[in-house]
C-alpha cells in the first residue's frame, strides 16, 4: 500500500512543477491566477474574452511558451506572453514567473466613474445633457453637421 507522505508522491507533481505534456488554456489561466476558478476561465473563453495568438480561443486549446494571450477583464485588457507552463494553481509570486505582462496601463478610476445625479432632481435638462456630453468628450449635435436633420430634407 503506497504511503501518503510527500516523498511518495509522483515526481514532478509538486507546487510550481512544469507539466510534461500540453496544458489547456483555461487551466493555465486559472493556474497563473487570472481567474478565480477554472470554470470562470472556461466561461471567458466561450464568451470570446480570450484570444490566443490573435485568434479567438477555446478553453481546451494547448498553450506553449511563446504564445500571446489577450484577456478582457472587467475594466481593463491584459496581454500576456507565456514563459512557462502550469497545470495546477500556484501562489502569486510563483505565478508571475510563468508570464510576461505586456498590458497597457489601466484607466484611472476617476475616468471610469459614471456621473451621478442627486436623487429627486428629475430628468436632466438640455443644458445638463450638453455638459455631460462635453464631460464625455462627445461632439455636441450642433458641431456635427451629419447629425442635423435639415440638411437631409433640403434637396439643394
Amino acid at each position: 500500500m503506497p504511503s501518503a507522505t510527500p516523498s511518495a508522491r509522483r515526481p514532478g507533481s509538486g507546487p510550481g512543477a512544469t507539466p510534461a505534456g500540453p496544458v489547456r488554456l483555461d487551466a493555465w489561466l486559472w493556474g497563473v491566477r487570472m481567474y478565480k476558478t477554472r470554470s470562470a476561465a472556461t466561461t471567458a473563453c466561450r464568451a470570446g474574452h480570450v484570444r490566443l495568438n490573435g485568434q479567438p480561443a477555446k478553453a481546451a486549446q494547448p498553450v506553449k511558451p511563446g504564445d500571446t494571450i489577450r484577456l478582457r477583464l472587467p475594466g481593463r485588457e491584459r496581454i500576456l506572453e507565456v514563459t512557462g507552463l502550469v497545470a495546477k494553481r500556484v501562489g502569486a509570486p510563483e505565478a508571475v514567473r510563468h508570464y510576461l505582462d505586456h498590458s497597457p496601463e489601466p484607466v484611472p478610476r476617476e475616468l471610469l466613474a459614471v456621473p451621478r445625479r442627486d436623487r429627486g432632481t428629475g430628468r436632466p435638462t438640455k443644458r445638463d445633457r450638453r455638459q455631460l456630453d462635453r464631460l464625455r468628450n462627445r461632439a455636441a449635435p450642433e458641431q456635427d453637421p451629419d447629425s442635423r436633420l435639415d440638411h437631409r430634407l433640403d434637396p439643394g
